[in-house]
């Protein structure tokens, strides 16, 4: 169809469609938020921290934990994205170092941050002990590790496999970005991180204050009606504790 759009990951693109990005912006307040939350019960000041967020992508949440007073490194598998949030940081006049490397071999000194974030890895690994054991090396004793990921539920495979994956009208993502298998559920998670020495202390569901506006959002941004941006401030994300995680969810683990 001619008005189809075309999906490609990591693009400077006008004309497609990154659903990384749009994934990460839709992400980005909430995520800062917990984050915000998970330092403050455990009395870390950020101006006295070091960090490193692993699966960057351009850079957002890289961006929003320098606001915080971090000290931030950046690393994502992609050239092309470490190349645009290098470009940004720069543009923001924040000093980040951005690094190109897979998460399974990160080019870091053992012991080097006080907390490591994993962001847009954990649901698209087939390696995840390999994931959690660099993020372990790298991590200070006493850091935290901070991560999101989705669950493997019927709603988590509706919406990430079906709806961002499958259905043409909301299809987000190319073909193959997720699998049944790499969607966790967060016991599987909790044991694979004991088995490097992190102790998880939570587990927080995530999820949009509604439903349509999801919809909406991904719906318009197919079309070209809205930007990525614009999308992400429709879908405004929520944490969610009362309830066990549907879809996504954040949990930190300590070393």
């Amino acid at each position: 169809m001619a008005n189809t759009p075309r999906l490609e990951l990591n693009t400077r693109s006008a004309d497609a469609i990154d659903g990384r990005q749009l994934r990460a912006v839709a992400f980005l307040e909430v995520r800062l938020e917990y984050v915000d939350q998970v330092l403050k019960k455990l009395a870390i000041k950020p101006a006295a921290g070091s960090a490193v967020v692993v699966g960057s992508g351009r850079g957002d949440l890289a961006r929003g934990l320098a606001r915080m007073g971090l000290a931030i490194t950046a690393v994502d598998p992609s050239a092309a994205a470490t190349e645009m949030a290098r470009e940004e940081s720069k543009r923001s006049e924040l000093d980040i170092q951005h690094n190109t490397a897979e998460p399974e071999r990160l080019p870091y000194d053992d012991e080097q941050f006080d907390l490591v974030y994993i962001a847009d890895t954990l649901e698209v690994t087939d390696r995840l002990d390999e994931v959690l054991a660099q993020a372990a090396r790298v991590l200070r004793p006493g850091g935290v590790l901070i991560y999101d990921t989705v669950n493997r539920t019927l709603r988590g495979r509706l919406i990430y496999l079906g709806a961002f994956q499958g259905i043409p009208m909301t299809r987000i993502m190319p073909p193959g970005r997720y699998a049944a298998e790499r969607l966790r559920p967060p016991a599987t998670v909790i044991a694979a991180l004991a088995e490097h020495g992190l102790r998880n202390e939570d587990i927080c569901g995530f999820k949009p204050k509604t439903l349509p506006e999801l919809v909406k959002a991904v719906r318009g941004r197919r079309r070209g009606r809205i930007t990525d941006e614009q999308a992400g401030e429709l879908v405004h994300f929520v944490l969610e504790r009362k309830a066990s995680p549907q879809v996504t969810y954040f949990g930190y683990a300590r070393k």
